[in-house]
């Protein structure tokens, strides 16, 4: 009956040392030998993403990364949205006063003002490290490329957090998806996008699979319109109550392999 599955990674698939468990590596091996592809869809940018496809063996997979913002396919983007550098350029000065740490991404490029807790920790959980430059030196470069970002993540004390959050809601309420996952991170991602666009896009495109024969897990809030829009979307034990609640079924948590067991027990492999 189902005949993909895609997986959210940070809260879902991985354990508690924030690695795949040798359980569902060995499941999603099955899963290949099934010929059933398993999907990683993400806020992470691509290379935070890729040593993780490598030891579950699926390489050769297209690649969804920025909650829906870039899709790889062979390696190659076959769809890009990015927030203008407009848009970009007025947070940044916004924030001069603020001092919150705005990470910048463009596909693989991660640039961090700074070596502070904020870029220690998320190198800690992605496995990727940065370039280091000011915000205005990378809005210089990518404005003279005409390039955007895929995904700004601002990250501070929870009350610059709340300003940078409410500047954007006042100014850019159409541009773009704002997403708090803790009270010291805000998610900021383009409007026009979300992860059941581009699973839309790569069932149509690429897969010729309908969206009826395709199963998701999600655990947060950028998770809920593709758990509702797929076939069988399936929310980990821990996830938001938000979730939980519009969700098809419920596994157990992520750290305790619900991704491997509901695969194995669904598709008995």
């Amino acid at each position: 009956m189902f005949k993909i599955i895609f997986s959210d990674i940070d809260g879902t698939l991985l354990n508690a040392e924030r690695d795949l468990s040798d359980y569902t590596v060995e499941t999603i091996k099955k899963l290949n030998d099934s010929k059933i592809p398993f999907i990683l869809i993400s806020s992470r940018m691509p290379a935070a993403m890729r040593h993780l496809q490598k030891k579950m063996e699926i390489e050769h997979l297209p690649l969804i990364s920025y909650n829906g913002g870039l899709i790889l396919v062979d390696g190659q983007s076959v769809s890009s949205t990015e927030i203008p550098i407009e848009i970009l350029s007025e947070l940044s000065s916004f924030n001069e006063n603020l001092d919150v740490h705005l990470s910048l991404f463009h596909n693989d490029e991660w640039y961090v003002p700074k070596d502070d807790f904020w870029t220690r920790r998320e190198i800690n959980n992605t496995k990727v490290n940065p370039e280091f430059e000011s915000n205005s030196n990378v809005i210089s470069k990518w404005k003279s490329e005409e390039k955007g970002a895929h995904k700004i993540m601002a990250m501070g004390e929870e009350e610059n957090i709340d300003r940078i959050r409410d500047f954007l809601l006042e100014n850019y309420p159409e541009d773009l998806h704002l997403y708090r996952s803790k009270p010291s991170y805000l998610e900021i991602a383009p409007k026009a996008i979300s992860k059941l666009t581009a699973v839309e896009h790569l069932l149509e495109n690429h897969f010729r699979i309908p969206l009826s024969q395709s199963m998701a897990f999600g655990d947060n809030y950028n998770d809920i319109e593709m758990l509702k829009g797929v076939g069988m979307g399936i929310a980990v034990g821990n996830a938001k109550p938000e979730v939980l609640e519009i969700a098809h079924m419920v596994t157990t948590t992520g750290k305790e392999d619900g991704v491997a067991k509901s695969i194995s027990e669904l598709l008995k492999i």
